[in-house]
């Protein structure tokens, strides 16, 4: 179910991106609302995890290096994680670039998924959260390119679509083999991912810095629902390994 869940929220991004591609609001609308989320369940799921865990003292290094990493696979994939558009016209994103980048990043995402307690986690329903918007972004910048036959740009983007799908479970398949008590540690990382994602879209500045209520609702109903889901979802009386 959890491999099922993965997959389906790529492909129905991608889906909803070739489709529907050309409503960047929309997209941005989702990266909003999936901001929101996302640093909710990686402040009331990931963290909590990570520093309750054996040995956390020095864990915030590695919540360091999560950003840090995600700023380096941010040169690869030019922004798509947090929203930047790329119109067709551009040509300072390579595909290969952009399906390396985005592997890395939604493998590392897949490891803690191997020791996940409970199938249908709120960390699961991060990533799929995540998915959505970004696949959106990448379906209108993969299938909707101007002066390209379907035929010769069709593979290329079918394969980077199937990359990025496959990524997370074959880091959660991979997470099978490591030792369970390095789970804080991909956690912190990716918790590192999470917040740096998810802090960009919140943050930032809006046009002439007024108040964008339509945002801050988004912002709203992400949190809440992943608070609903953090409230519901039955936790260990305490994490550790």
């Amino acid at each position: 179910m959890t491999v099922l869940l993965l997959i389906l929220s790529v492909i129905t991004g991608v889906f909803l991106g070739k489709h529907f591609g050309k409503k960047e609001k929309l997209a941005k609308n989702l990266l909003i609302l999936s901001a929101g989320f996302l640093i909710t369940i990686c402040l009331n799921e990931v963290f909590p995890q990570v520093y309750t865990s054996a040995g956390s003292s020095n864990l915030g290094i590695f919540v360091i290096g999560g950003v840090l990493l995600q700023m380096i696979l941010e040169a690869l994939t030019k922004g798509f994680e947090h929203g930047h558009f790329h119109h067709h016209s551009e040509h300072n994103i390579l595909p290969a670039a952009l399906m390396v980048g985005l592997f890395i990043h939604a493998f590392i995402e897949g490891i803690p998924l191997a020791n996940e307690e409970h199938e249908m986690s709120p960390y699961l329903w991060g990533i799929v959260f995540h998915n959505l918007p970004i696949s959106f972004i990448l379906g209108a910048f993969l299938f909707n390119r101007k002066g390209e036959s379907k035929s010769s740009s069709s593979y290329p983007s079918i394969l980077i679509v199937a990359l990025f799908a496959l990524a997370s479970p074959m880091g959660m398949l991979l997470g099978n083999y490591f030792n369970p008590d390095l789970q804080p540690y991909f956690l912190a990382i990716v918790g590192g991912i999470f917040l740096h994602i998810s802090s960009v879209i919140i943050f930032e500045s809006n046009k002439n810095h007024n108040i964008d209520w339509v945002k801050i609702g988004l912002v709203v109903l992400g949190v809440s629902l992943a608070l609903m889901m953090h409230l519901f979802h039955q936790h260990p009386a305490a994490h550790s390994h």
